[in-house]
C-alpha cells in the first residue's frame, strides 16, 4: 500500500508558522509590543513637535529653494537663540489685510529669508537693499538676476523682522515680502 504525504502549506506548517510569528513579532512579544510604541511616540514628538516638512509651491525663493521642492523646518532653531540675518524660515501666513481666506488652509507657510533685524531700517533701492542705509551683502543672490525693486524704508519694531524671496527677478507686488513679528516664525528650514 502506498501512503502519500499531505501537501505542506503555511496553514499546516507549524515550522512555517513560528517562521512567521518570529518575524512578526519577534522572540518576545512584549518587548516587540514596547519598542513598537517608543517607535511610535518618538515618530509623534519628532514629526509633530519637533520638524515640520514644508512643500515649496512656487518660485520666489530660487535658487534656493526649487518650486515643489520638500524642506524640513526646525521649530527648536530659536528655543535659544534669536533668527539671523540670512536664515531662511518658515512663517505662518495671514494675508496683509488680516482675512482668513476660506479656500486656502489654515496651515499655510511661506518659506522665506530673514533680511531685516528688530530695530532696523529696510529699504530697497534700485535692487539692491540697504540696513540703515548700508547696502547689504547678499551671497546667495545670484548675479544680475534683473532687481529693479524701489521701495521705501520701513523702520523695524522691536520683536519684527523683514523677510523676503531670493527670487527679486520678480516684480514686487508678486512677491510676498515684508515685515513679521518674531511669533509668526515657525523654525529654521534645514536647507
Amino acid at each position: 500500500m502506498i501512503q502519500l504525504n499531505p501537501i505542506q502549506t503555511p496553514a499546516n506548517n507549524p515550522s512555517s508558522r513560528s517562521w512567521l510569528r518570529l518575524v512578526v513579532l519577534g522572540r518576545n512579544p512584549k518587548a516587540t509590543l514596547v519598542r513598537v510604541v517608543v517607535w511610535a511616540v518618538l515618530c509623534v514628538v519628532v514629526f509633530k513637535l519637533l520638524l515640520v516638512h514644508i512643500r515649496v509651491d512656487g518660485i520666489s525663493m530660487l535658487p534656493t529653494c526649487a518650486n515643489q521642492s520638500v524642506h524640513w523646518v526646525s521649530r527648536i532653531a530659536y528655543l535659544w537663540r534669536q533668527p539671523q540675518r540670512g536664515d531662511v524660515v518658515a512663517i505662518r501666513f495671514v494675508p496683509a489685510d488680516g482675512s482668513i481666506n476660506r479656500l486656502e488652509p489654515p496651515h499655510v507657510m511661506l518659506l522665506k529669508r530673514i533680511i531685516g533685524l528688530p530695530g532696523e531700517t529696510v529699504a530697497f533701492v534700485n535692487g539692491q537693499v540697504l540696513i540703515n542705509g548700508e547696502v547689504l551683502d547678499e551671497p546667495y543672490e545670484k548675479d544680475g538676476d534683473g532687481c529693479d525693486w524701489n521701495c521705501a524704508p520701513v523702520t523695524l519694531g522691536p520683536d519684527e523682522y523683514y523677510v523676503v524671496g531670493d527670487n527679486r527677478s520678480m516684480p514686487p507686488e508678486y512677491h510676498t515680502h515684508g515685515i513679521y513679528e518674531r511669533n509668526r516664525i515657525v523654525g529654521k528650514a534645514m536647507l
